[in-house]
């Protein structure tokens, strides 16, 4: 008798255990899609010393400070303030949705997509359940993700990409912001279009005042800018490294155990697995002949599979024609949801609020971000 129950204990242990690994990659599924591309790929190329060239600190720093700066905002219901703001100064859904996706748009140009995405999809969540208008969560979702992936085209600092090809290259500011201007205004142009699609609807507002606390508000308004201003390359990395950390520690421990270490991880394997690849002889012989061919088309479909930033990494070493890799690796982020890490972003928040419709919504996506990566292609091939 005491052995079946000690069977049927260890059965539990084992099921327990099995269903917690479950959990975790549901929820970090493309962590551990990263984590396998960069432990397959060390098998390739073992690891050396070369393996410390691989990772862009700048970027990894600048993500951390702000996910950590953004979640203290979020802990003094900052978002929640700013939603109510949205709702009171435009009065119906078609308006709000617009307010929410141009306010993504810009902010992508501001603080990186990234960034931008992590700080306004819980707007537009919070926007949109508090007025029960969660029916429209999917389309605002995707359509907040496809601004946030070509609002930071036309600036250096805008995506994670361009960061890179801009130093890489060492291309000239207003240079790089002309390649980008025709494919920058044909997006503003479509995904406006796409908005004035939704039907207006009134928006109510359940009230609730909240008082956001003054000194704490306005401290994290000066971390929230001295992370901004690192991206802009005005003050060295490192310094908030030291200070945001710190200042956080004494004044929200929360916050810095709320950081979405997962995506830090996730960007540490593209780095791993976009480094290993260049390093492969035949990826790499292959890869210079199809960039030869014609660079626009291959970086665009290379982010489909691989996404964009370990696209721009990897190609920026087999051609010269830096704008033709510009705009692919840009409009590339629409397509696939690994086509960019900040589509990643949309899915993991959006599945986080409605479990049951992750079908619906990669169709939705699909049909929407295809259908803007095939005409901004058809757009940029004229100008090129």
């Amino acid at each position: 008798m005491q052995a079946v129950h000690r069977h049927h204990g260890h059965h539990h242990v084992i099921h327990n255990i099995l269903d917690a690994i479950g959990h975790f990659i549901k929820k970090n599924f493309v962590l551990v899609i990263a984590f396998c591309l960069a432990v397959g790929t060390s098998i390739v190329v073992p690891p050396d010393a070369k393996y410390l060239g691989y990772f862009d600190l700048k970027t990894l720093t600048c993500l951390f400070c702000t996910l950590a700066v953004v979640c203290a905002l979020k802990n003094v219901k900052f978002f929640t303030v700013l939603a109510t703001k949205i709702v009171k100064l435009f009065k119906n859904t078609r308006a709000v949705i617009i307010a929410l996706v141009y306010v993504t748009f810009i902010g992508s140009m501001l603080i990186a997509n990234d960034m931008a995405l992590l700080t306004f999809l819980p707007l537009g969540f919070i926007v949109l359940s508090s007025t029960g208008q969660k029916k429209l969560m999917a389309f605002t979702f995707i359509m907040q993700n496809i601004a946030a992936n070509l609002g930071g085209m036309l600036t250096p600092f805008g995506n994670p990409q361009n960061l890179y090809l801009y130093s890489y290259f060492n291309i000239p500011t207003g240079e790089f912001m002309l390649t980008m201007l025709i494919p920058f205004l044909a997006s503003v142009t479509l995904i406006t279009i796409c908005c004035l699609f939704v039907k207006k609807q009134p928006l109510i507002l359940e009230q609730e005042t909240v008082a956001l606390p003054k000194v704490r508000t306005v401290i994290y308004g000066v971390l929230f800018a001295l992370s901004i201003i690192i991206v802009f390359r005005l003050i060295p990395y490192w310094i908030g490294l030291i200070v945001i950390p710190i200042a956080l520690l004494f004044m929200d421990r929360r916050a810095l155990k709320q950081v979405d270490y997962p995506l830090l991880l996730t960007f540490v394997c593209f780095f791993i697995f976009a480094g290993n690849m260049a390093r492969i002889g035949v990826i790499e012989r292959f890869l210079s002949g199809l960039m030869y061919k014609n660079p626009l088309i291959v970086s665009a479909f290379s982010c489909q599979a691989i996404s964009n930033v370990p696209s721009a990494i990897l190609l920026s070493k087999f051609t010269l024609s830096w704008q033709a890799l510009l705009v692919g690796v840009n409009i590339g982020g629409c397509g696939t949801l690994i086509s960019s890490l900040a589509s990643l972003i949309t899915f993991r928040e959006y599945v986080k609020h409605n479990p049951g419709k992750t079908l619906k919504y990669v169709g939705l996506f699909s049909a929407f971000n295809f259908g803007f990566l095939i005409i901004l292609i058809g757009i940029s091939l004229l100008i090129l």
